[in-house]
């Protein structure tokens, strides 16, 4: 078998693309393309462990497959444009490669706040060197930390802070509640209990309309240090360190100029293929899907158990297109997975509760305590979350079977 696939994105997706396409039967040439000088590793840690000082990189490294081993790593190069109708690649060292199939994997970045002020001080989280950065900050005595956004990492980041012993730590969002986006308004305010009880403060309901500096720096700009966040209000929290978790950004800007719907991530079909073009593929949360287990709306999903679903199914059909197989793959339907530690407690989910927050229901236990909490759409099950100790988690997981095998829903 000759030819190319090149993989752009050389994180936890890339690699388990690259892993994924030698198992469908590809012993053509691999390159991965990734930004970062690391091979990947895994990110969920880095606003826990990593942040805490509990686990060094050498521990979340990934160790890839043996049939992996003999792929080409192009590391601390991004892609910068993409030529689908020629199938040329261009990197920002200026080097072009060609390729007979593409695999889209080149996720998010963190979104960041347009507000005037000082950068200096300003932080997010998404790489090594981003909860590197951050520990170092949140380690110095008396520190007083503002989160701004109250989702996963927010609210993973507040309660390592509290953790490591931060004197002030206040979460900002203009949401009512902590994570009522994904979990709605029951679980949104037991969170923010829980959360509150163990000294993080929420100012909820308002957005930051700018940043405060040291005095005579610039009033925007990379002058000075951030020494306060400017509410929409007009209130004034003190910040010696201020995390920026206000969602994510996908990386698509490379390939625009080739008529794909770009407008949240990548648009692909039920095979996960792109624009059209079998030799072409997306995967991980760069990938906006129709997930033939709901409703097949298209989005984009940015679970831990998605890049190796998508890196799965997309491999396959790209490499029975590449081989000229005439097997036909069922459409793309997995089920989600995502789980947060906050403090001493944990949220596991499975499906997609996101579908059900119209109809909430508590399956076991009570919400001061541990819960186990069913979001339902048409009447079905489409998702639980549980909140509390390990039994709680692994009452979410006795669910697992039952979702799996919930009939689709009706668009």
């Amino acid at each position: 078998m000759t030819g190319r696939i090149v993989v752009a994105g050389a994180s936890m997706g890339g690699l388990r693309a690259a892993e994924q396409l030698r198992a469908a039967g590809w012993s053509g040439a691999i390159t991965m393309v990734g930004d970062e000088p690391h091979m990947p590793y895994n990110r969920p840690p880095l606003s826990k462990e990593v942040l805490a000082g509990k686990a060094p990189f050498e521990s979340l490294a990934f160790t890839p497959k043996a049939a992996a081993a003999d792929v080409e790593w192009r590391l601390g190069t991004r892609a910068v444009a993409a030529r689908l109708a020629e199938r040329t690649v261009t990197l920002d060292d200026g080097s072009t490669l060609p390729y007979d199939g593409l695999v889209i994997a080149t996720g998010m970045r963190p979104r960041r706040l347009g507000c005037p002020g000082p950068l200096t001080g300003r932080h997010t989280v998404r790489t090594l060197a981003d909860a590197q950065g951050l520990r170092d900050a949140l380690t110095r005595p008396g520190v007083r930390v503002v989160v701004v956004g109250a989702g996963f990492i927010g609210c993973e980041v507040a309660a390592t802070a509290v953790g490591l012993g931060v004197r002030e730590v206040t979460v900002v969002d203009p949401l009512p509640l902590p994570m009522v986006g994904p979990l709605g308004e029951q679980l949104g305010r037991a969170l923010l209990k829980r959360h509150e009880e163990r000294r993080v403060r929420f100012v909820l309901g308002t957005g930051v309309a700018g940043f405060e500096g040291d005095p005579g720096a610039p009033p925007s700009g990379g002058g000075g240090r951030v020494t306060g966040v400017v509410l929409s209000d007009g209130t004034v929290l003190p910040a010696d360190v201020v995390v920026e978790s206000v969602g994510s950004v996908a990386n698509v800007e490379w390939l625009e100029g080739n008529g794909l719907d770009l407008s949240d991530g990548v648009l692909t079909d039920g095979q996960l293929r792109v624009g059209g073009r079998p030799e072409v593929v997306a995967v991980g949360d760069v990938a906006r899907f129709p997930n033939a287990r709901y409703d097949g709306v298209p989005r984009r999903v940015e679970h831990w158990s998605i890049p190796t679903d998508t890196a799965k199914h997309a491999a396959k059909a790209l490499v029975a297109h590449l081989t000229g197989a005439q097997a036909e793959l069922a459409p793309f339907a997995p089920l989600p997975t995502f789980w947060s530690d906050q403090h001493e407690f944990r949220l596991q989910s499975f499906g997609a509760p996101v579908l059900g927050k119209d109809d909430v229901r508590i399956l076991d236990g009570d919400l001061d305590g541990d819960v186990l909490v069913g979001y339902h759409a048409g009447g079905l099950l489409v998702g639980v979350v549980a909140l509390g100790g390990q039994a709680a988690a692994m009452g979410a997981a006795r669910y697992r079977a039952q979702l799996l095998k919930q009939p689709a829903l009706t668009a």
